[in-house]
């Protein structure tokens, strides 16, 4: 069976390189839909394959961060991100170019590697991250799944390289929770409210 748990946010980015002037060439944004689709053949002591209600955690966590952000490329200008970083108090520098192909493929390691680190406690059994569709526009969307995800031939995505701004690591619930993650420290399921 698969679900299916639909975030959003906002965010502003510019994707160099890329065919279209305007987008290459000028920050602008966006407003981001993320799916993330979950299998499994089992079901968990309420007859559900993963409640909804934890994924408002850590998951959305993660998502928000990028929620009125600006997504940097660590390989543009020094100048440019100085600049940005100096000028946005919410921002994120990646490894990787932020179109919507590699935030489908981050969003996928990131979920993934959140997942594989958390002690689930109500009978969740063998739940996967299926896939990842990061909408764009009303129009456009990348899906990742996960021989996409962990593809060298499309970079590498090293969570050890994204850094987040103070002020979207003020915003956790864990300020640590990112440097916990990096350290593969697991995570326990709280029950929901």
């Amino acid at each position: 069976m698969i679900i299916r748990k639909l975030f959003k946010f906002e965010n502003a980015h510019v994707v160099r390189g890329c065919s279209t002037l305007r987008c290459r060439s000028s920050i602008h944004g966006h407003s981001y839909k993320v799916e993330l689709l979950f299998e499994s053949n089992f079901l968990d002591n309420a007859q559900m394959v993963y409640d909804f209600g934890l994924m408002k955690q850590n998951m959305k966590a993660i998502i928000d961060s990028f929620d009125h952000s600006i997504t940097l490329w660590d390989k543009d200008e020094a100048e440019y991100i100085a600049s940005m970083q100096k000028h946005s108090q919410r921002w994120v520098l990646l490894p990787l170019s932020p179109s919507a192909e590699q935030f489908s493929r981050l969003f996928f390691v990131l979920i993934d590697k959140l997942l594989s680190l958390t002690t689930s406690v109500n009978g969740e059994k063998e739940v996967k991250l299926y896939s990842v569709i990061v909408h764009e526009t009303d129009t456009g969307y990348a899906q990742a799944f996960k021989e996409d995800a962990y593809s060298k031939n499309m970079g590498i995505v090293n969570i050890d390289e994204i850094i987040f701004s103070d002020t979207i690591k003020d915003d956790w619930a864990d300020r640590d929770f990112w440097d916990k993650m990096k350290k593969d420290k697991r995570f326990l399921n709280p029950t929901t409210v």
